[in-house]
């Protein structure tokens, strides 16, 4: 065999994936608040970007959305979609470069702590008691540590054994401390466990007796709703039982709480949807949740201009071309997240209209060939991203649901309609308690094809008893 060299050509293809590409991508994903900050963070470090404060201003406002009817289609131009001219190169150098170097006016103001109030936090307040209760110095050294150690609903989060080697001391010389620390306000404070806690709140009020701490011992059956177990065990009648219940349900099983309350973030739309007296729906998307950015180019043109050296010239283009790329990303990521949210409002204007038993069977691919995109996007576009409706605000993954098939072979229903069928009918429930089965025979009546797993699926999911349990909880726990 004769060994030599040649040289051919080859054509092949390949997906590459360039950083400004990758970076593309992860924008489509983001949140509006993590837009923001990765916005924020450009204007920081790009010289040639800048807010435009316009829109702060009350300058130009929005181009309105068009309408969505039965075979209307939707163009919708916002700020952050294309040609509204938010996201031009243009400005006044000189303006943009005066703007950028005065100092700020500062004024001899008092201080944040002179001028705002907050309430006491849960440490505080028990640091306080600590203060007066107990004189010894080492055993405040213990209380404080403890108190370091609860959470904010008001539990030991930790080992005592941890603390006790820590403070180099056995857990019986901590125990009495911790038994005074419970004793503090609020009621129930410091427990490490719920049924610490709720005793605690009891003896607070002196209702501590040997029955209800036979039921305090015996939760799990209390979740089970089995009453006949806890009359047995608790040695009280069913009436008894029942009161016993009821006071329980007066307690606090986060006492912390009401010192720290946890603060839900409140969800800011990425997209709105209004009807319109015509009987259409007009999509738009939110304009404060955009990022609005200009790209100075006459700024450019002077800098690069007066720039002599080599590689001030390579970042000074390196600058431009990063801020013209994240405005046509910007612009593009508006633009997406606006068509995709078009298509699902269509594909579910059952729901807009008439609820959530109307809700379809939805999935990405579904989006993704009605508007010629892949459903990798269409999944990017979905996640974290809200849409404000008549119906209330709904993340747009809300939407793609599993079908669920119709024993007569008409149109398949959406898994969340059925759930909130099941709820419907265990909440129309009186004295007859509806088994699993029996809900599949009446789904089954209403040309719904559901096995009786699938029912108790969809009821555990929503976090309803079981037939049995709710039989044994309907005069005990009503």
């Amino acid at each position: 065999m004769a060994f030599g060299l040649r040289l051919d050509l080859r054509q092949t293809q390949a997906l590459v994936m360039t950083p400004q590409l990758q970076q593309a991508i992860k924008l489509l994903q983001f949140s509006n608040l993590e837009l923001a900050q990765f916005v924020e963070s450009e204007l920081e470090i790009n010289p040639l970007l800048e807010r435009d404060e316009r829109s702060e201003e009350g300058g130009e406002a929005p181009a309105p959305a068009e309408e969505i009817g039965d075979d209307a289609e939707l163009a919708v131009t916002t700020a952050g979609a294309e040609g509204d001219g938010r996201l031009d190169f243009g400005g006044d150098p000189a303006a943009w470069q005066s703007a950028k170097m005065r100092p700020r006016q500062t004024e001899d103001l008092p201080g944040l702590e002179q001028t705002l109030s907050r309430p006491t936090t849960l440490r505080e307040h028990l640091l306080e008691q600590l203060a007066v209760d107990i004189a010894d110095p080492a055993d405040r050294i213990v209380g404080a540590e403890l108190i370091e150690m609860v959470d904010e609903a008001g539990y030991i989060a930790g080992s005592l054994d941890e603390l006790a080697v820590r403070l180099a001391c056995p857990v019986a010389r901590i125990l009495p401390v911790l038994e005074r620390v419970q004793q503090f306000d609020p009621p129930g404070i410091c427990a490490r466990t719920l049924k610490e806690c709720l005793a605690l709140q009891l003896r607070d009020r002196n209702r501590l007796d040997p029955a209800m701490q036979a039921l305090l011992d015996n939760l799990p059956l209390l979740a089970a709703r089995d009453g006949a177990a806890l009359v047995k065990l608790c040695g009280v009648d069913a009436t008894d039982l029942a009161e016993m219940v009821a006071e329980l349900k007066t307690l606090d099983p986060k006492p912390g709480l009401a010192f720290d309350p946890v603060l839900a973030s409140p969800v800011v739309p990425d997209v709105t949807l209004r009807a319109l007296p015509n009987g259409t729906w007009a999509v738009e998307l939110n304009s404060e949740t955009l990022p609005r950015v200009l790209v100075n180019r006459r700024y450019y043109a002077e800098v690069s201009g007066a720039t002599r050296v080599k590689t001030e010239r390579e970042y000074i283009a390196e600058r431009l071309q990063q801020a013209n790329w994240l405005v046509k990303a910007l612009d593009q990521r508006a633009a997406t997240i606006l068509k995709v949210a078009r298509e699902i409002v269509r594909q579910q204007d059952g729901f807009f209209r008439h609820g959530v038993q109307y809700l379809k069977p939805l999935v990405l691919r579904d989006i993704a060939a009605e508007i010629g995109m892949h459903e990798s996007t269409v999944s990017r576009v979905t996640a974290n991203k809200y849409i404000a409706t008549p119906r209330g605000i709904f993340e747009l993954k809300y939407f793609f649901t599993a079908s669920v098939a119709s024993t007569t072979g008409g149109m398949a229903l959406s898994a969340e309609a059925v759930r909130f069928r099941i709820k419907a009918l265990i909440d129309g429930e009186s004295d007859a308690i509806l088994s699993d089965d029996r809900i599949v025979e009446l789904l089954h009546g209403e040309g719904i094809a559901i096995a009786r797993r699938t029912v108790a699926k969809y009821r555990e999911a929503m976090h309803i008893p079981s037939s049995v349990q709710r039989r044994r909880g309907t005069a005990l726990f009503a």
